[in-house]
């Protein structure tokens, strides 16, 4: 193997082409709309579509007002001004049409009562929409199994773990069989796996027609699962589009290496600037001694980097970005760190 073909590079694959959005009446359409709190403004003129099926993203920092749109959607906050539509209809002044059609999974865990059993939080919350009893039962009993969560049925939610309170919120949203399903941060302190699953459940309700608005901070999470997404920044729109164009505004500039060329730490440390010169920065990760952090100067490109560092000898083992695109992009359109 040469020096060169070692190099490992992140390509992302050829996003799919984006079909036209329809013109006619979007499950979701929120207008200009804004929200103050006494002297602040939560969210200042903000407008976002969202169709039958789709999977929209909502980004942003704490308290960039996300969960604010989020409950403005639900019918629990009113806005101060615009307008929100769901299958072409005003929300104002139909709170009880609108809790039919839409279902929320809010981002605590503390709304379910923790001494009865996941069923039975279900019925209760069932027949406050209105259910029967025996309705509520069946319905209940049909959402919990949904979750995968009907062998805990009749275990008392106070001994559920996180994720699994996470999915009994998922169940509870489903009760009303939702047109438009609201998650506020489902995955946001869930291991890799209960994140995957919930996920998954969400996915498979789009596949169903249902339009999903989906707020996160985890950003590499909507890559190939969200179709649109909106980013917030202090109450106002940052940037709304694909996942793919918001991808675009990434540039990035500091790479992990892992090197090696035989020479001890110091000197090596040493000689890699050296070889970078005006290019770049390099320093240790201090996780272990072949790799490295380097950081491009204004002007300098990845390729010039690693080509001085490959023509000096040294073996260039690996190669990523130390943020992924969509993170690079978050910083470069709210000027948030904040992930």
């Amino acid at each position: 193997m040469t020096p060169s073909s070692a190099v490992t590079e992140r390509v992302s694959p050829t996003p799919p082409l984006t079909p036209a959005r329809p013109a006619g009446p979007a499950a979701v359409e929120v207008r200009e709309l804004s929200r103050r709190f006494e002297s602040k403004l939560a969210l200042d003129r903000v407008s976002l579509r969202v169709e039958d099926g789709e999977i929209h993203a909502l980004l942003g920092p704490n308290g960039a007002g996300k969960t604010t749109l989020l409950r403005i959607l639900a019918g629990l906050v009113t806005p101060s001004g615009g307008e929100v539509y769901v299958n072409g209809t005003p929300t104002a002044g139909s709170p009880r049409a609108l809790r039919a059609l839409i279902g929320l999974v809010p981002s605590g865990d503390r709304s379910f009562y923790l001494r009865i059993t996941g069923l039975e939080n279900l019925v209760f919350f069932a027949r406050l929409q209105g259910f029967s009893k025996r309705a509520a039962f069946a319905k209940a009993e049909e959402t919990i199994a949904a979750v995968g969560l009907a062998d805990d049925a009749r275990t008392r939610v106070g001994l559920y773990s996180h994720g699994m309170q996470k999915r009994l919120s998922v169940a509870r949203a489903l009760l009303t069989d939702p047109k438009v399903l609201l998650v506020d941060e489902a995955t946001h302190d869930l291991d890799p796996e209960g994140g995957r699953r919930i996920r998954s459940l969400v996915a498979e309700l789009a596949a169903g027609r249902a339009a999903v608005v989906w707020a996160t901070q985890r950003l590499d999470e909507i890559r190939g699962f969200a179709g649109h997404v909106t980013l917030l920044g202090q109450g106002r729109t940052c940037f709304a589009g694909t996942v793919a164009e918001l991808m675009e505004h990434s540039v990035p500039r500091r790479f992990l290496l892992r090197l090696r060329n035989g020479r001890q730490n110091g000197e090596l440390d040493a000689a890699l600037q050296a070889v970078l010169g005006s290019l770049a920065t390099v320093e240790g990760t201090g996780r272990e001694s072949e790799h490295y952090l380097l950081s491009l100067r204004e002007d300098a490109v990845l390729g010039d980097a690693l080509g001085a560092l490959i023509a000096a000898r040294f073996e260039v083992l690996a190669c990523r970005q130390e943020r992924s695109e969509i993170e690079d992009a978050f910083v470069a359109l709210t000027g948030s760190p904040d992930a």
